[in-house]
Formats: C-alpha cells, structure tokens, sequence
C-alpha cells in the first residue's frame, strides 16, 4: 500500500491506537469451507486467525489484540487476589510426570531430546509447579502463596474442530495456590472463585459456575465456568430459577415416578417376540418407558457389568466409570455366552452367583418393572430390585430436560456450553508424590494444600463472539474490543476530513480511548463499512465530505446499529462519552 501523506501523525505516541494504512488486516469475503461454529467462520472472516494445519492457528495482530485485553483483565484480577506471576518452560522432563502417574496420558506429547532423555511438552503445568514448590516452600511462614502464568499448553486433541474452540496449541492462564491446610484452601478457592466472576463480567459474557468432574486433574471438587453457546460441547444442567446448575456428567435430578399398578407377588413371564428396543416394548406393553428397565451391559476391569436405569433414561458413560472404573462396550457374542441371550431380552433375575455385577440406577429403588428375562423374546412383569434381585444402587443416568433440580428450584433446562475455566481442589494430589512439605510452627512437616485455577483467553474471545454477532460481523463486548472506536475516513489521505479524521483519531486517543483510524487508501465507503462491521468495535465514527466545514459527525453503536449526528465542537468528548456509557451499560443509545 501507498503512503498516506506528509499529514500523516505518528503512529507510536499512541500505543493502543492505530491507523490501519499500512497494517495486516487479512478479511476475507466467504465463510472457511469446514466452519461450523459462528465464532470459527467470523474470525476468520474478520482476519483475526489463520489456520496452519489441524488444531494449529496463527493469531493476526487484530486477534492478537483481542486475547491481549483478555489477558489484561485476567492479570488484574489476578494481581487483586495477591496471586504472582511466573512463567514454567513448555518442555518438561518424563520423570516428573511419572511421579504424579500422569505419563503417558492420551493428549500428552512426548519425545526424547538428542541424548536420549524422555521429555513432556506441557499439557498443563500441576507437576511442574509442585516440583518448585517443593523445593522453595519449607516453612509454614512461607505460606499461603498464589502464584499463576500465561503459557503455552500443548494437547493431541483427537478431533480439532469448531476454529479456536478445540485446538492442539493454545495460551492459557494457570494459578496455583499453596496453603497449610483445607481451611487455607477454601480461602484461595474462594478468592479465585470471585476473581473469575470479576473476569468474565468484564469480558461481557453471559456464564454459569457449576459442579464437574475432577477429570485427569485429580482433587476433591471442582466446578467449570460455562458460557451458554449453541457451538457448545459441553451441557450443563440447570434450574429454572439459576439455584442450581452442573455439568451433566455430574449432574442429578427428581424424575417423577410413573402411575405403577399393583405390584405382582413375584416376576410373571410374558412372551415379547420380535422385540428388542425400548421403544417397541412400550408399544407392545402399552407402558410408558419410564415403566420399564433398561439394561446395558459393558466390560470393566474385573469382568462384566449389567447397568440397569429406567426406559425413559440413558447410562451416562462417566457417571457409571464413577462407580466400576474404566470400561468397555461388551462384544455381542461375550453377551450371549454371559446371559444366554441378545441385547433386547436381558436382565437382573437369576444373575446371583453367574459373575456378573449389577449397578441399578437411584430412580430403580421405587417401583416395579418390566425386564428381560435373559431368554430371547420373553419379558419380565413386576420386577422388583432387593425382592427379586440385588445390585449396588448409583446416580448413573443422564438426566433428561424437565426432571425436578436437587432441592427444589424448578424444573431442569439443558443448555448447550462453551468451557471457558475452570477450578479445581487438587489437595495433595500432587504436593504427596513429588515431596511438596512444609514444617509448621511445632516442627512436625505435614503436606502443602492445593489449588488450581485455568481460564482459556482465546476461549473467552472466541465465546465473546458466539454470543455477541448478527449477519454481517462480530459484537464485540466493550470490555475485550480489538478497538473502543473505530473510525471510517471517506476521501482520500490529502482531503480536508483526512486531516480532520486524523485530529479526532489523536484527540479520542488522549482521552483514553484505543482507537482505529481506516485510512487505507484506494478502498470504497461500501468495502470500508462491510469490514468495520465484521470486526465488531463498539462505537463507528464516519468522517466523510458532508463532515467539513461545519459538520456533523456520523457515530453508530454496532450492538443496536442506531445512528446519530454530533457536532464538530466537542465530538471527541461525545463519543468518549457514548463509550463510557456501553461500558457502564447506560449507552445503548448514541446521544441526539
């Protein structure tokens, strides 16, 4: 591109502000051929990312700029916590991780340096900050301590989708708190809680704070930080009233029991040929689903496993790994020769002594059901658990939309989510293994309590994006623009509103505002308003031919398009004003 002109003010007293001739802005027109996710499609449109192979993106100095307000507002949070900054290497030695057990996972990258030593590239940094702590916490006088980064993780994500969503490279923000004992850890897990909630109300996001798993992480609790997104991967599980909310893996419910008949003495046989869904037994039964029982049989470690729930529900795969550990699908032919029959007609009765273990769903505990009698096409009436047959009783179903929240509350909805971080009480986890103690004020040494705290920056960017767009570009949150204003010149750079444009550009940028002057030149009014659309800056400035001599000046909010017309004289306070305005929710509309 061309040089824009003697008039042309330096770019460098302005940091947080640009002029755009000159600079890389690669948009491009049409949508990625594989983008599924909004969020995919429009940073790319928007020239924010750029791929390089599966699960593989290079951020472009305008996404760059994004994730680096993220970053700022996790940092301040942080700092306001007392937590300290480090930053650990991305390349690890084997040995540590073989200390905490965790060598070898399925995501880990692995390789060996040219003398031969097994090294880790970093999928998360537990081992690695342990490993320190071990060796400069020796005191109870040297605790509580905070300490976090922002670093690269590196994960063999099996199926990278959805653009910056599910990638094999990313930054993220890890903490880690070191205390004495479990009260110190509610301490810090309760300050971190509140840092989070500081952080995405900042970032503009719309999230839940729910239960979860512990994962490969380890610990005794956790809880994730959700941001609702049909681009989502995840599902949360939530109460009409907002009192209770959990990752389905976790999540429980009431489901209401169905209208039983009297309960037989004992299991009474019936003939069900042809047979062998759920569904076509409630047809032929004229029960409802919930009156029958389903069974599904799988693999662990010490054998098989019969997992029973009721007709309406579904095993849910982590729930039941809770309760027998890792597992596997069952084969059709170990199924025949264990129950002597095919999937369809099996079930509890008769299976003392066989071997097999029984693992009946919390809902089983009332009732009566319909069951396979372990014979092809012959049922089961009146099947009653702990008369007829014994098995260990668990949450291991999927909970369904409408069941009844924990406690009251209302009824469940299902939302589709967006991970965007997470906490985690790891205890000793990792302190016990790799030799993090401390001695306490009477000499006796006793185990350093943690914590650990993560938050995706490019996540919150990339669901900043799912919740905030329209059909024709990004809304960007104030809090994480790329820029607060952005300001459209119309004519060319030796115009009188070039000048113009150029004063305001400097005049917004003192007020403190960061701002992004369009001056390329050569580009049509129509070209330069599709792009500031798509990117998304909170406040448009126009500066055309009908701006000069007298004005006025053309400002538009991007979230509600509304436009309006302010004067020449104090314009740049009006539209800082306009902004302060949108970033205290009191701006939507532009002033008159």
């Amino acid at each position: 591109m061309s040089d824009s002109g003697s008039w042309r003010l330096p770019a460098a007293p302005y940091r947080g502000s640009w002029r755009l001739a000159g600079r890389f802005w690669p948009t491009v027109r049409d949508d990625p051929a594989d983008a599924e996710a909004v969020s995919h499609r429009l940073s790319v449109r928007a020239g924010l990312v750029r791929q390089l192979a599966a699960g593989l993106y290079t951020v472009t100095p305008l996404g760059l700029r994004v994730i680096a307000r993220v970053e700022g507002i996790i940092r301040e949070e942080m700092d306001r916590i007392g937590a300290q900054e480090l930053l650990m290497p991305i390349m690890h030695p084997a040995e540590i991780w073989e200390e905490t057990g965790r060598y070898g996972l399925a995501e880990q990258f692995r390789l060996e340096d040219r003398s031969g030593r097994r090294m880790v590239l970093a999928m998360t940094h537990e081992e690695i900050i342990t490993w320190h702590a071990a060796r400069e916490l020796r005191s109870y006088r040297d605790l509580p301590q905070s300490w976090y980064q922002m670093q690269t993780k590196l994960r063999d994500e099996p199926r990278p989708k959805s653009g910056m969503l599910r990638v094999r490279e990313f930054t993220m923000k890890d903490s880690y708190s070191f205390d004495a004992d479990d009260a110190g850890l509610d301490r810090s897990y309760a300050a971190h809680s509140d840092a989070y909630a500081r952080i995405f109300d900042r970032a503009g996001l719309t999230w839940y704070r729910v239960e979860s798993d512990v994962g490969m992480m380890g610990g005794s609790g956790a809880h994730e930080y959700m941001a609702p997104s049909d681009a989502g991967e995840d599902m949360i599980a939530r109460s009409a009233d907002g009192t209770y909310a959990a990752n389905v893996e976790l999540a429980a419910s009431v489901a209401a029991d169905p209208a039983f008949a009297d309960v037989p003495d004992a299991p009474e046989e019936f003939a069900t040929p042809g047979i062998g869904t759920i569904g076509e037994l409630a047809g032929f039964t004229g029960l409802a689903p919930a009156a029958l029982a389903k069974a599904v049989v799988v693999v662990s470690d010490a054998g098989p496993v019969l997992a029973m729930v009721r007709g309406e529900h579904q095993v849910h795969e982590k729930k039941l790994a809770h309760v027998i550990g890792p597992h596997r699908a069952a084969h059709p032919e170990e199924i025949r020769g264990w129950f002597g029959a095919d999937p369809g007609s099996l079930g509890p009765v008769g299976l003392d002594g066989s071997g097999v273990r029984v693992v009946a769903d919390t809902t089983l505990r009332t009732g009566h059901y319909v069951t396979g009698a372990n014979r092809d096409g012959v049922h089961l009436r009146g099947v009653v658990l702990g008369r007829d047959f014994q098995a260990e009783v668990a949450d291991i179903r999927t909970v369904l939309a409408g069941e009844e929240a924990p406690g009251g509350g209302g009824p469940i909805e299902l939302v589709p989510v967006i991970e965007i971080g997470n906490i985690f009480r790891l205890g000793t986890k990792y302190s016990d293994p790799l030799g993090a103690r401390y001695l306490d004020e009477h000499g006796q040494e006793r185990v350093i309590v943690m914590g650990s705290y993560g938050i995706g920056p490019a996540r919150v960017a990339m669901a900043a994006i799912e919740q905030g767009h329209d059909d024709v570009g990004i809304i960007w949150p104030t809090g994480i623009a790329p820029f607060d204003v952005h300001i459209v010149l119309i004519g060319d750079e030796y115009s009188p509103q070039a000048d113009y444009a150029a004063a305001l550009w400097a005049e917004l940028s003192d007020l403190g505002l960061e701002v992004l002057l369009d001056d390329r030149p050569g580009l049509r009014p129509g070209e330069k308003f599709v792009e500031a659309d798509l990117l998304g800056c909170p406040v448009r400035v126009t500066v055309g031919k009908r701006t000069l001599p007298d004005g006025p000046v053309e400002v538009r909010v991007r979230r509600t398009q509304e436009a309006s017309e302010v004067p020449l004289e104090g314009a740049a306070q009006a539209i800082a004003a306009l902004w302060r305005g949108l970033a205290d929710g009191s701006g939507e509309h532009p002033p008159c």
